[in-house]
């Protein structure tokens, strides 16, 4: 007997089902390709990806459960097509149900659960325990539980629009209108956002944290960054977005164009606002963690948005100030080129004092502050011969720019004490009245 002859010949019946040679054949290399690679990834894979990633015992089992359900639902799948046992379950003119329906579902779902164990319990997990203070550039509040619940959202809303156009499940939303808006449309737009917001993560996170590390970008420059990343992307997003739900772009900009005509006139300011936060961003004047002064109000900046910033006071109070304010307005900014400014504090010692002694001393209280810097050094300045008293100027370097005030009093109290200590006075003023006698 050849071997075509081989691969022809029934072999076995069973319920009315003949299984020739080729079924057995097919089947058995495939079974022999799914066993080697089973063995690959137990036996090579993933004892190196356990190695590499920190995991309890009780991970490692679940992760392994995972794959073997994988394999069980691939098993199944190839044998239901090398053996030809494809059945109808449910007959349907638009769509019928097949035993390769249900399986191929099953098996596009599992994968997805493992694609989410890997990347949301893995890769995530170990990215934030390398980089614990890490992640408040995107993510403030929890980010590995937000970087988890994204990937989570990405998978599985992919698999349900998979499965939706390759099962032909794939209804009109509004079937009555010339417009076909699916629900796989829907779903996709919003994929598209929920994309664009894990490209961001990404971007920002794991390719750009190395780029600041390496070049060592302060705060303020990193967030400036990061935020007209975000704002390109997602504004890429949306117009994929809408493409997507297949609504004509010249429509859009043509509704646009008359609506920023009309709302422009009546939100000017709030515009104005706008542009200025797209131009504190790009110019980066006024940056996150600078200290500055705009209208009487001093404070951290916090926060740089679209249309306002967060200012935080020497209070702890968190002041919103517009940011038209912080473009056209004269703002000072205590950090702007250095970390560091020079203060002084004006003081004045009766006459007759030894001014070489209260030089001495006025410099030596500033050393023995821990929030002046020892360099540049403090100086002091024999200013004017007052008229009730020899006026000095004690300068003096700190980057403590917000609590300065304090700062500032701390060295009066030591002053006064110093003074006292070495009966130097600090003088009053006083006047002289001449009366005069006309007679």
């Amino acid at each position: 007997m050849d071997f075509n002859a081989f691969l022809e010949k029934v072999l076995f019946n069973i319920g009315g089902k003949e299984f020739t040679g080729s079924h057995i054949l097919y089947s058995g290399l495939a079974l022999i390709g799914i066993a080697i690679l089973y063995w690959i990834i137990f036996q090579k894979l993933l004892p190196i990806y356990f190695k590499s990633h920190t995991l309890h015992a009780e991970n490692h089992f679940r992760i392994k459960r995972r794959i073997r359900t994988f394999f069980y639902f691939l098993i199944l799948l190839v044998l239901v097509w090398t053996l030809e046992l494809n059945y109808t379950l449910y007959e349907n003119a638009a769509f019928p149900i097949t035993v390769t329906t249900l399986i191929e579902a099953l098996l596009i779902f599992q994968f997805a659960r493992l694609l989410d164990w890997i990347i949301s319990r893995t890769l995530i997990y170990n990215y934030y325990r390398r980089h614990p203070s890490d992640g408040s550039a995107d993510f403030k509040k929890s980010p590995e539980k937000s970087a988890n619940r994204i990937v989570k959202s990405v998978l599985y809303i992919f698999v349900i629009i998979f499965l939706l156009r390759g099962f032909d499940l794939d209804y009109s939303i509004f079937p009555y209108s010339d417009y076909e808006f699916t629900i796989s449309k829907l779903l996709g737009a919003i994929l598209i956002l929920l994309v664009a917001q894990l490209v961001s993560w990404i971007t920002v996170q794991l390719v750009l944290y190395s780029y600041y590390r390496q070049k060592n970008i302060n705060a303020g420059s990193q967030y400036a960054i990061n935020q007209i990343v975000k704002y390109i992307i997602f504004v890429i997003a949306i117009f994929l977005a809408v493409d997507n739900l297949g609504v004509k772009m010249t429509v859009i900009w043509g509704g646009l164009a008359a609506l920023l005509v009309g709302v422009g006139l009546g939100l000017q300011q709030t515009f104005n606002d706008l542009f200025s936060g797209i131009m504190l961003l790009f110019e980066r004047s006024v940056e996150v963690e600078d200290v500055v002064e705009v209208d009487g109000l001093i404070g951290s900046v916090k926060k740089i948005g679209l249309r306002a910033s967060i200012v935080e006071s020497r209070d702890n109070v968190s002041v919103i100030v517009p940011n038209s304010k912080l473009v056209t307005n004269n703002v000072i900014n205590w950090s702007h080129s250095d970390d560091k400014v020079r203060f002084h504090i004006n003081v004045g010692v009766a006459y007759g004092s030894d001014t070489q002694k209260v030089k001495d001393l006025l410099i030596k209280v500033a050393k023995d502050s821990v929030y002046i810097l020892d360099y540049p050094t403090p100086l002091v300045r024999f200013v004017n011969f007052g008229e009730s008293s020899l006026d000095f100027e004690i300068h003096f370097w700190s980057r403590n720019l917000v609590v300065i005030e304090d700062i500032k009093s701390d060295l009066r109290f030591a002053i006064d004490k110093i003074f006292r200590e070495n009966e130097i006075q600090i003088p009053f003023p006083q006047r002289d009245i001449w009366f005069k006698n006309k007679l």
